[in-house]
C-alpha cells in the first residue's frame, strides 16, 4: 500500500492487535516486497522484502540435494562420468566451473582421452556447445557465467574413443549414439553483484595460453643469443695498427 491508501489492507497477512512485549510473526511463501502499516497509527507504514530461498548445498534441477561427484554411467554400460560443479551453488554473473572425469564402467580405471560433445542449456536455450571436444588425462572442465536466473542442463553426447584410450577393457569403436549423459542444476538471482566482471576461459584456450608461453620461453633467449653472435662477428677486437712502421718493443 502507500500512504494515499492508509488503512485499506491488501489481506496478505494481519498481526491482530497485541500489546507491548508481545510479538508476532508470519513466514512468507513468496518473494518480492510487501508493505504494511499499523492498524492503530496509520501514518506508521513500512515495508518487507522477501529474497529468494537458497539451499545452502548443490542440488538438480528438481530441487533433489546431490553429492559431488555426481555419477552416471552411459546407457550403454561402457562410460562412467563423475560430475560436479563449483561453486556449489550457482549465482548469475559468477563464474562456475563445470569439472567433470571419464572413467571405464567396467574396470572404474580413468579413460585417458575420450571425445566427446557438450552442450549447456539453460531454459531451454542452448547457451554453449563444443562438439568434437578431447577430454585431457582422463578429466576436462567447462567455465560459464549465467545472465538470467533459471534450471540449467549439462548434455553430453556422442562419446566415443580419441586414438589409444588406455587401460579399458571396454569396446568404444561402435555406435555411440546411446553414449551420453545428463546432469541438471539451478542458477539463482545473485542480490549482490548484478554485473559481469569476471572472464570464461575455456580449457582449449588455457592450452593455447600456455602454448604461446613456452614459445616465448624459447624464442626469446634463441633471438637474444643470436644477436649477442652477430654482434661479436662484426664488432670484435680490433688489432693494433703500428702507423710508424717499427716494432714495438717491451718497456
Amino acid at each position: 500500500m502507500g500512504s494515499k491508501n492508509l488503512g485499506e489492507s491488501d489481506g496478505i497477512f494481519d498481526s491482530g492487535r497485541f500489546m507491548p512485549d508481545e510479538s508476532w510473526s508470519y513466514t512468507f511463501e513468496e518473494e518480492g516486497s510487501f508493505n504494511y502499516f499499523c492498524v492503530i497509527h496509520p501514518w506508521m507504514e513500512g515495508i518487507v522484502f522477501v529474497d529468494p530461498f537458497i539451499p545452502d548445498y548443490p542440488h538438480d534441477a528438481t530441487g533433489k540435494q546431490v553429492e559431488f561427484p555426481i555419477l552416471l554411467i552411459t546407457p550403454d554400460n561402457s562410460v562412467e562420468i563423475n560430475f560436479s560443479w563449483e561453486p556449489k551453488i550457482i549465482k548469475t554473473h559468477e563464474k562456475v566451473n563445470f569439472i567433470y572425469r571419464f572413467y571405464d564402467a567396467q574396470t572404474d580405471q580413468p579413460l585417458r582421452k575420450l571425445e566427446y560433445d557438450i552442450a549447456i542449456i539453460q531454459n531451454g536455450i542452448e547457451l554453449y556447445r563444443d562438439k568434437n571436444a578431447v577430454s585431457q588425462a582422463g578429466g576436462d572442465y567447462r567455465q560459464w557465467i549465467f545472465e538470467e536466473p533459471g534450471s540449467v542442463l549439462i548434455k553430453f553426447r556422442d562419446i566415443r574413443s580419441f586414438g589409444k584410450v588406455a587401460e579399458t577393457t571396454i569396446d568404444l569403436s561402435g555406435s555411440s549414439v546411446a553414449r551420453l549423459g545428463d546432469f541438471s542444476a539451478v542458477v539463482y538471482e545473485n542480490t549482490e553483484q548484478t554485473k559481469t566482471v569476471d572472464k570464461i576461459v575455456q580449457p582449449r584456450q588455457t592450452v593455447q595460453f600456455y602454448y604461446e608461453i613456452a614459445v616465448a620461453i624459447i624464442a626469446v633467449p634463441a633471438i637474444m643469443l643470436l644477436a649477442i653472435m652477430i654482434y661479436m662477428k662484426y664488432k670484435g677486437p680490433k688489432t693494433l695498427i703500428n702507423q710508424g712502421g717499427g716494432k714495438a718493443s717491451p718497456i
